[in-house]
């Protein structure tokens, strides 16, 4: 029998060159004290997934693997594709979130599964394991610290808050769903994922200087107030710990609290917790988010670093396999620094390329199967797990959204189009410009995004079979393709 419970440790947290912990790979150590392997500990009730969280699906088990400023590198990476192969049916999803997720896992090896994975250093980096893992939910883009238009590189405060809410268990109470977003100003940025709290640099301020806001995003919301820049992880562990004070069991998410405590009230609070005062001005109530590049997270783009790039690639319909993410290592060993980057396009990143290798870099991507191009009918799609895999799927929206591909060809003037296989929109945390929702009986709504009707917005047809869907999308107007994809 254990006499300590188990000791968990793993490799020290590195979001890059950005003056956080240095990496230094240490093999996990969930021990007993004769050194036998200790019972991993329980997870708490969730329908999430989450690495000890194996959720059951149709197809089997979901393991999700949260990462660290969506990192990964390449020994990781094939860590990942050796246990999705052994221990899973092989199928390795990019979320929109910025991690992985495996498919498919059989029953009899879940045990297994989180083992290896823990063993690669894919775990919380300090705390008791369970909690720790589920508030691993801190996103950035992925260009943070490289994006050649940033206005501050957020990777050091990153690995402060990420150390934070592993390692203080009264953190752990949070709901798995909580997330919080740092942009750092970057064009690479997803900028219309909702967050219950989210952070943006305020440009042109005498001295650095962050705007925040709650329970939205930087795309769409006013800051509620601004502040010092290097204060940005007081004011983010003043807010846990005020919604953990004032929220009630059945508030999970900051949204919740804001529907009895008013902005105001809040605010008031908040400045309660903090001695620096938050600013509220003309300047900060003026501020909006300026836009993306549209597409920036396909094809070469260049660094900030002089003499590097970057090359970004989307998995279509969000879907690798573990000779892709072994591809995916090899790569970016010969071309890069062993180190890659998800993104929240359901895609990857190959950082710190040497700019006469970035080409080759490219080329490979697309050897793997991967999608560099926007105009490649999959670029624009997205399609959760459907019918095949999912008990409340109404239609087998992924074979869907192939066929859908085929019909429409390549086209650069597409919105993007969410297939959705029930009001839940598991694949999407945003309203997609189109939304294909499947209803009973084999037949589709069609909604274009309005801000103006809720939900998934306008109602433009119903109960259409999937043949006249797909006639109604390939007749629809060219339309403009500035601003970034959702």
């Amino acid at each position: 029998m254990p006499t300590s419970g188990g000791v968990y440790r793993c490799r020290g947290l590195s979001l890059g060159d950005s003056g956080a912990v240095a990496a230094t790979p240490i093999r996990v150590a969930f021990l007993n004290d004769d050194q036998t392997p200790a019972p991993l500990p329980v997870p708490r009730p969730s329908p999430c997934p989450g690495l000890l969280r194996i959720v059951q699906a149709l197809d089997g088990g979901i393991c999700r693997i949260k990462l660290d400023a969506g990192r990964l590198d390449a020994a990781q990476a094939r860590a990942v594709a050796a246990a999705a192969r052994d221990c899973a049916s092989g199928v390795i999803e990019a979320t929109n979130r910025s991690n992985l997720q495996l498919r498919g896992v059989r029953r009899g090896e879940e045990e297994r599964l989180v083992r290896r994975l823990l063993d690669a250093g894919l775990g919380p980096r300090h705390g008791a394991l369970a909690g720790a893992d589920d508030v691993r939910n801190l996103m950035l883009s992925p260009a943070a610290g490289l994006d050649p238009h940033l206005s501050l590189d957020v990777r050091p405060l990153a690995a402060r808050l990420l150390l934070r809410l592993q390692a203080d268990s009264r953190y752990h109470a949070l709901s798995a769903k909580f997330a919080i977003q740092l942009d750092g100003g970057e064009d690479l940025a997803m900028l219309e994922h909702p967050h219950d709290i989210w952070l943006s640099p305020m440009p042109a301020a005498p001295t650095a200087t962050l705007v925040f806001g709650l329970a939205g995003c930087p795309a769409r919301d006013r800051p509620l107030a601004a502040l010092p820049a290097e204060r940005g992880e007081s004011l983010v562990l003043a807010l846990l710990d005020l919604f953990l004070e004032r929220a009630q069991p059945q508030q999970t998410r900051m949204r919740h609290l804001l529907q009895e405590l008013a902005g105001e009230s809040l605010l008031e609070a908040l400045q309660a917790r903090l001695d620096f005062p938050l600013r509220r001005d003309e300047r900060v109530a003026a501020w909006r988010r300026p836009p993306g590049r549209a597409w920036s997270h396909l094809g070469v783009q260049p660094q900030r670093q002089p003499g590097l790039a970057m090359v970004g690639a989307a998995a279509p319909l969000g879907r690798l396999d573990s000779a892709c993410l072994e591809g995916l290592a090899e790569l970016v060993e010969r071309h890069g620094d062993g180190s890659l980057r998800l993104t929240p396009w359901q895609g990857v990143l190959l950082p710190n390329l040497a700019q006469a290798e970035a080409h080759q870099a490219l080329l490979g991507l697309r050897g793997l199967g991967l999608l560099t191009e926007p105009d490649a009918p999959l670029a624009r799609l997205i399609a959760c797990s459907g019918s095949s895999a999912c008990a409340r799927g109404l239609a087998d929206t992924k074979g869907d959204a192939l066929r859908l591909a085929e019909r429409l060809g390549p086209r650069s003037d597409l919105p993007q189009l969410h297939l959705c296989g029930c009001e839940r929109s598991c694949a999407a945390a945003h309203r997609a410009p189109l939304t294909l929702l499947a209803r009973s009986g084999g037949f589709y709504d069609l909604y274009r995004r309005d801000p103006c009707h809720p939900g998934f917005g306008q109602l433009l047809a119903s109960r259409l079979t999937f043949a006249t869907a797909a006639d109604y999308l390939a007749a629809l107007p060219s339309q403009p393709t500035s601003g970034k994809p959702a």
